[in-house]
């Protein structure tokens, strides 16, 4: 089977930056199956997410508008789930993007919400069915 096998991100402070990654991932149908004193992973079908403290981090400050990865993108059901990830997302760390666009930044074809947490880090759900 090909496809994603899984993501590692690193974060200067563990603790911190789980809140918001472990709330966005468990509302986007993630297990927590793993923690350990530098680290937690999330499941959902055959691939995880990873989010890990490193002695060798370059810096203690993510940048996205730098090379390398920009944001993931996660299915996020319905429209309405979307919505109701948008809507609660706030609440848990996360600051929606491109509000005067929503659903559509992406095109009129393209249903999804970016948010960013509080380290720079950008996610975007995207809708998987038309209604």
């Amino acid at each position: 089977m090909r496809g994603l096998h899984h993501v590692e991100i690193w974060v200067p402070e563990l603790d911190r930056d789980a809140d918001s990654w472990g709330w966005l991932l468990a509302r986007l149908g993630f297990d927590l199956t793993a923690e350990w004193p530098d680290g937690r992973t999330w499941e959902a079908g055959s691939a995880y997410v990873t989010l890990t403290s490193s002695p060798n981090l370059s810096s203690a400050v993510h940048d996205r508008r730098r090379p390398g990865v920009n944001h993931l993108a996660f299915r996020g059901g319905t429209r309405a789930e979307v919505d109701a990830v948008m809507t609660a997302a706030p609440a848990h760390g996360w600051q929606p993007l491109y509000q005067d666009r929503y659903p559509h930044a992406g095109g009129p074809d393209h249903y999804a919400g970016w948010l960013e947490n509080p380290q720079g880090f950008k996610a975007e759900i995207v809708a998987d069915s038309p209604s």
